[in-house]
């Protein structure tokens, strides 16, 4: 089964566009974080960022209820593509939102 769950802070605003046929689409960028301890016991913190996309009702929702810095935790699926020519091609991978709850 593919199926991702994030808690993180957004990085952006947002971005809504809304094709032709009436499909909205809504990206955004979410940060998470992972503390640990390296070898000397330090702490650590790593961040990784995410790339996030939603469509439909729930892309609406999200430009309506987020903004940058939103805390939030999203559910949704793992989708990988590649843009580009073949030598060039990148490979990248987004976080296709089904359903996401604002923290409080």
């Amino acid at each position: 089964s593919n199926y991702v769950q994030l808690i993180g802070n957004l990085g952006r605003d947002v971005e809504v566009q809304t094709f032709d046929n009436g499909t909205t689409r809504a990206r955004v960028s979410m940060a998470t974080k992972e503390v640990f301890q390296n070898r000397a016991g330090e702490k650590q913190v790593a961040t990784q960022w995410h790339d996030l996309v939603a469509w439909g009702k729930v892309a609406e929702m999200m430009q309506v209820f987020l903004k940058k810095g939103s805390s939030v935790v999203v559910q949704g699926k793992l989708h990988h593509y590649s843009t580009g020519e073949a030598e060039q091609a990148v490979r990248r991978t987004e976080v296709v939102v089904k359903e996401f709850r604002l923290m409080s």
